[in-house]
C-alpha cells in the first residue's frame, strides 16, 4: 500500500450505465462465464442470481427516470444475464 495521500477527485466519475456494467460483469463472474479477481472462474449460481435481481430491481426502480441509452443497457444487462442463467443452471 502506498503512504501518498489519495485524491478521489482525480478518479473517474461513477454513473448509472457504470454501475450496471458492474452488475453484468459480477454476474458474468458468478455464471463463470468471466475469471474473478483472482484469475479462476467458478460458478456460483445463487450469486449470480442476486446479481440478475439487483438489475432487475434497477429496472423496476429507474423505470421512466433513465435516458433512452442507460434503459437500453440494463434492458440488455438484465436479458443476457436471465438467458445465460437460464443456459447454466439447466446444464
Amino acid at each position: 500500500m502506498s503512504s501518498g495521500k489519495v485524491n478521489v477527485a482525480d478518479w473517474p466519475k461513477l454513473d448509472f450505465t457504470t454501475f450496471v456494467v458492474s452488475l453484468r460483469q459480477s454476474a458474468m463472474v458468478h455464471l463463470g462465464d468471466a475469471p474473478g479477481p483472482e484469475g479462476s472462474s467458478e460458478q456460483d449460481l445463487e450469486l449470480a442470481w442476486q446479481d440478475i435481481e439487483l438489475l432487475a430491481l434497477l429496472h423496476e426502480k429507474t423505470k421512466g427516470n433513465l435516458t433512452g441509452e442507460e434503459e437500453r443497457i440494463l434492458d440488455e444487462a438484465l436479458d443476457e444475464m436471465r438467458e445465460r442463467f437460464e443456459e447454466v443452471s439447466s446444464a
